[in-house]
């Protein structure tokens, strides 16, 4: 089997890049080996590959999985990538929406991989759809706008919502950037490879991820303002239960919510739920 250029396949074909579906190819082999290599790919591997799109990095993964389960949106690009990969017989392509699609329905083994190249904007809402899952991944490997990489692995002092979202369940890491020059078209930005490493379980307790969510929510609502000011509007709570839930949690209500550690969420957590069971 050879593996195509997708430049020259979306030419045969008469087809280009939908910009409204956010499509970007990775054109450079190099990289795609590399994205396998990272996702630590091998004979016992069963990988879920998002947006398979021309099957350019399913091809490379079919040839170090055990098995590829590719999701692709864009059905005009499912005969090319069914072209490209006649000759993977360990490969199931998947017309669909991830984000509509019941995970349940792919029969995923434990400990699965996710590899996957994913356009900003759906970036959060796949990254908490597979974090949340029934059936979680070992896993991940995601290839995503630089900026969004580097959000998710902030550390104390420069949390966010997106951090908190996605550290509360396993460890991020970027491993490798890539050029915008190695996608088409090019995009505006460089990319980076970001290896989501996952806890057996959260940090904080399932009964209490609810709480956790509501908790960040409110504090990241108006993050410039002071925490006793956005736990108060966001939880609709009185400023006086706010303060004595915060300080018996350790913190200063007058600091902000990028400042706070995981940890300092998890206190708060704890003594929100305490508060909250008072009535």
């Amino acid at each position: 089997m050879l593996y195509q250029n997708p430049i020259a396949l979306l030419k045969e074909h008469h087809l280009a890049p939908k910009k409204k579906l956010g499509q970007n190819f990775l054109v450079d082999g190099n990289v795609l080996n590399r994205i396998v290599a990272l996702a630590d790919v091998n004979e016992n591997s069963t990988v879920l590959e998002i947006g398979a799109g021309l099957g350019s990095l399913t091809f490379f993964l079919a040839q170090a999985a055990k098995h590829v389960i590719a999701v692709e949106v864009d059905e005009e690009l499912l005969p090319i990538a069914r072209q490209l990969l006649q000759g993977c017989s360990n490969v199931t392509l998947v017309a669909g929406d991830i984000l509509a699609l019941d995970l349940n329905s792919l029969r995923l083994p434990n400990g699965y991989t996710v590899v996957a190249n994913i356009p900003y904007y759906i970036t959060s809402a796949i990254i908490r759809k597979l974090l949340t899952a029934t059936e979680k991944p070992k896993h991940m490997l995601l290839t995503v706008q630089e900026e969004v990489a580097e959000r998710i692995c902030a550390q104390n002092g420069q949390m966010s919502l997106l951090a908190l979202s996605v550290q509360v369940f396993g460890k991020p890491e970027i491993k490798m950037t890539i050029p915008a020059g190695a996608f088409h078209p090019a995009p505006a930005v460089d990319s980076a490879v970001l290896r989501i490493d996952l806890f057996q379980e959260p940090l904080i307790a399932t009964e209490k991820l609810e709480a956790f969510f509501t908790l960040i929510k409110a504090g990241f609502s108006q993050k410039r303002k002071m925490l006793r000011n956005t736990l108060s509007a966001g939880l609709h709570l009185p400023h006086e239960q706010v303060e004595e839930f915060l300080i018996r949690a350790g913190v200063n209500p007058q600091r902000r919510a990028q400042t706070l550690s995981m940890e300092e969420w998890q206190s708060a957590t704890d003594n929100f739920l305490l508060q909250s069971a008072k009535g």
